[in-house]
């Protein structure tokens, strides 16, 4: 069981505790993150809960409108503590993390709203010592830096492949996690190969998988070309749309179009023969590094190709959400919806006329994704709270899955009908963390077992 009551600090020498109203006082210590102390308890007359000065000094308490109460025995403890584990930190309190401070600041911003505290951290703010970090929070004033003890859950936000790599972030990782038995989530970026192979082992989901290869050699490319007439190569570790390229074969005149962006140019080039192309176009690729993709007929707007970007959510509950669904339009000669190369985002209302049509569509996005993030959850041994899905539906109304990514972006949130989804989704990485801090205390064995 847990409750959220506002929290207040009283001036008081002694470690004490007002409880509110209703609930009892058999506690004899109080918690906050990875500091524990012994206290009294009494009741107040107040919906609220009432920590001395004293105790909240050696608690290492930050600024808290709301906490949720966990009970445990004889200890009662209060928060979430979320800590938001990244890279790439600046030294300054305007800009602590760079150009990337305004999307956490937005983050950290919906604390209030969900009870308890957030703040952001990296390796070199631990104090491994003491059990304490020397964490960036967010306020009405700006950014400031205040020492905590350990949180009860850590959200990964490590920027790229590249920074995940590192030995130590992985052993910072480690460490909390199995020393401390903190639950650490989204951890990782998707290999798309490996999610691949994953969810083809679940009859469910096989349905929505277009025919995909790893490391494909020459003669199957030119198998799947003449299979499908179009295929997408795609980096196995790649984002953002960056070095996708796309074959299509016309049977009729033995044609191969080619297309791809080069720096911030769409380009397309054309061949009469296989060998050609393969020479000109495969033959600069590492191969290894690829996968190839069934190409899919995709429903089209305006001559613009459509797919979807959905995401999900765990909730308080530890129960999956779709949270956001936005239509993508490509730009125009370009391979990919993405917007940096010439997409377009628009609401379902937008694309569709008719309001039977939006909800059909919804219906068979919801289905689709709430499936997969389920089956992916059961079937990696990480903790996910999060999953942006790239979908497309094609001319016979089939819903296809393109890529999951465990970091999703956030650009199709610049649209104005989309801010109450973009408060969703940050309001439920908060709600399902306190899932996973009730859990933590007084479920461990469901987390780590």
């Amino acid at each position: 069981m847990t409750t959220l009551f506002r929290l207040s600090i009283f001036e008081h020498e002694q470690d004490m505790v007002y409880l509110p109203r209703g609930i009892n006082t058999l506690f004899s210590h109080l918690s906050f993150g990875g500091n524990c102390l012994c206290c009294s308890f009494s009741n107040s007359k107040k919906d609220e809960i009432s920590v001395s000065s004293s105790l909240a000094t050696k608690l290492l308490l930050p600024q808290m409108e709301k906490v949720h109460l966990f009970f445990h025995e004889e200890t009662l403890h209060i928060g979430p503590l979320v800590g938001i584990f990244s890279a790439g930190f600046t030294g300054s309190l305007l800009r602590p993390i760079g150009g990337r401070s305004l999307f956490f600041a937005k983050l950290l911003s919906h604390v209030k709203s969900t009870g308890g505290s957030a703040f952001l951290f990296g390796t070199h703010h631990i104090n491994w010592e003491n059990g304490t970090i020397n964490g960036y929070f967010y306020t009405d004033k700006g950014w400031i830096q205040q020492l905590i003890p350990f949180p009860h859950v850590v959200y990964d936000r490590l920027p790229n492949r590249r920074v995940e790599q590192y030995e130590t972030f992985k052993l910072v990782k480690e460490r909390l996690q199995k020393e401390y038995l903190i639950p650490w989530f989204n951890p990782g970026f998707f290999n798309k190969w490996s999610i691949y192979q994953l969810l083809q082992q679940e009859q469910s989901v096989q349905t929505y998988l277009p025919e995909t290869r790893y490391a494909p050699s020459f003669d199957e490319i030119r198998d799947m070309i003449h299979r499908h007439q179009t295929v997408f190569l795609k980096p196995v570790n790649g984002s953002l749309g960056k070095g996708i390229i796309q074959i299509s074969y016309d049977s009729q005149e033995n044609r191969y179009d080619c297309q791809y962006r080069l720096g911030t140019e769409n380009m397309q080039r054309t061949f009469y023969q296989f060998d050609t192309l393969a020479s000109h176009i495969l033959s600069d690729l590492n191969l290894k590094d690829y996968l190839i993709q069934q190409g899919i007929s995709l429903i089209r707007r305006h001559e613009r190709k459509v797919d979807f970007r959905v995401h999900t959510n765990k909730n308080e509950c530890g129960m999956w959400e779709m949270t956001a669904v936005a239509a993508k339009l490509s730009g125009r000669g370009s391979v990919t919806t993405h917007l940096k190369n010439g997409g377009i985002v628009q609401t379902l209302d937008e694309l569709f006329a008719s309001a039977s049509k939006v909800k059909e569509i919804m219906a068979k996005l919801q289905t689709a994704s709430l499936l997969i993030s389920s089956v992916l959850e059961n079937r990696m041994e990480e903790l996910i709270g999060e999953i942006g899905f790239d979908f497309g539906i094609d001319d016979r109304g089939n819903v296809w899955l393109f890529e999951a990514n465990s970091k999703p972006g956030r650009s199709i949130f610049s649209h104005p009908k989309l801010h109450h989804e973009d408060v969703r989704t940050q309001q439920l990485f908060l709600a399902y963390a306190k899932h996973l801090a009730e859990k933590s205390i007084q479920e461990p064995e469901v987390l780590y077992t």
